[in-house]
């Protein structure tokens, strides 16, 4: 792509309409909600961030998840979710440098997936993701020797969303199970039950519970959320026999803000909207909506509407904010009254750009990512086990 000093348009007055004036008291880790904009980036940093990429040539590949700051987005190489991403620097072995415009799980992914002579990147090693550090190692351990305890760890198939840490892909892949995304969860746990009679699904609740009511047709009684900081889950060894779906109590900070009131509001205040979400929010949200679908799918379903349509979005405000700019002849809004960026996203801007390829100029690898051999081979077995799953490929 060509770069050049971003000049950010400015939205319409309805994507506006639903910014929060003040702090939100209720954030919790992950969630941003300051009430605005962030501040223009410096015009001399956009300079230096062209420079640096300039003289690194085809050495640099950048990518830019779909959830970073626009004045991130312009320098990226290729956009996308955290899955198309990783294919896309392993489609790239001319590049030595990979940097990551992401977060962290995404980068051992990178790294699992490309090849000992490329280096990945991270350019802030802070921008992390709630929902997978809600997934100790340790503690999954201990969960399954819960199961093995109770008599079902036979019978249990793990799977992971591909929002998770390296080393529970690697327990995943251990353990006979796959890795999933939000579009291809449903295919997956069809190929799980195929295997074994319950699912171990980790470590995002809502996208489990979700894809076992919605697309195969269980109940909420079919599912039990098992607690790592409760013994033995919160859950007797009887529900644990019985349960279908053991759903890990993990969530995303950013998609579980969006309520049924969210919903009911917006419906108010904007008549003729639709709403569409992404799976990650709460059975009650994805239930009131009118579409439900990846990140992939909610860009795809806004780009594919008619001239006039009103959406509601429920995702992470970057990505929200530039559907409305690409899409003037739309009215698109937030779904949440208050602005929630997603704050670990958010660590990755130009100043940490700028510091991480100015030090490759200098022959200097900062903020490296790299995945111990033993761990990552067995993540890669996770991987391709949801790569051998019938149907589209996998997007997030």
């Amino acid at each position: 792509m060509e770069s050049g000093t971003f000049a950010e348009p400015k939205p319409s007055p309805l994507a506006l309409l639903l910014l929060g004036k003040n702090a939100d008291p209720d954030s919790e880790t992950g969630v941003e909600c300051p009430g605005d904009l962030p501040p223009a980036s410096d015009p001399n940093l956009v300079e230096r961030v062209r420079t640096a990429r300039a003289i690194l040539g085809d050495r640099l590949y950048i990518l830019g998840h779909h959830y970073q700051r626009d004045e991130v987005i312009q320098f990226a190489d290729t956009t996308g979710d955290s899955y198309k991403l990783s294919q896309q620097a392993a489609a790239h072995p001319e590049a030595e440098f990979i940097v990551f415009c992401g977060v962290h799980f995404m980068a051992e992914s990178a790294d699992i997936l490309t090849s000992d002579s490329q280096q990945v990147l991270l350019p802030d090693l802070a921008a992390g993701c709630s929902m997978a550090d809600m997934a100790a190692i340790h503690q999954v351990e201990d969960a399954w020797d819960v199961f093995e305890a109770a008599g079902i760890a036979k019978s249990v198939i793990p799977i992971t969303y591909m929002n998770s840490s390296a080393s529970i892909k690697a327990f995943t892949g251990r353990h006979g199970g796959a890795v999933c995304t939000s579009s291809n969860a449903k295919r997956a746990l069809e190929w799980a039950f195929a295997q074994g009679e319950q699912v171990f699904f980790l470590p995002d609740q809502h996208l489990g519970r979700n894809t076992a009511i919605r697309d195969l047709g269980m109940t909420r009684d079919d599912c039990v959320v098992f607690d790592p900081h409760k013994p033995g889950g919160g859950l007797s060894e009887e529900q644990l026999r019985d349960a279908r779906m053991i759903l890990w109590r993990g969530h995303c900070s950013v998609h579980g803000r969006f309520t049924a009131d969210s919903v009911r509001d917006v419906r108010d205040r904007v008549p003729g909207v639709r709403v569409i979400v992404h799976p990650e929010c709460t059975h009650e949200v994805v239930s009131l909506a009118d579409e439900v679908g990846s990140t992939e799918y909610i860009i795809n379903a806004i780009a594919a509407a008619p001239a006039g349509s009103k959406w509601a979005v429920g995702t992470e405000l970057n990505l929200v904010r530039r559907l409305a700019i690409e899409h003037p002849d739309q009215e698109i809004v937030y779904l949440e009254k208050a602005v929630c960026f997603c704050s670990t996203m958010n660590r990755i801007d130009l100043p940490h750009l700028a510091w991480t390829l100015e030090n490759l100029v200098n022959g200097i690898v900062v903020n490296r990512i790299t995945v111990e051999p033993e761990e990552a081979r067995w993540a890669r077995v996770a991987l391709d086990r949801m790569l051998a799953l019938p149907g589209l490929a996998p997007r997030d």
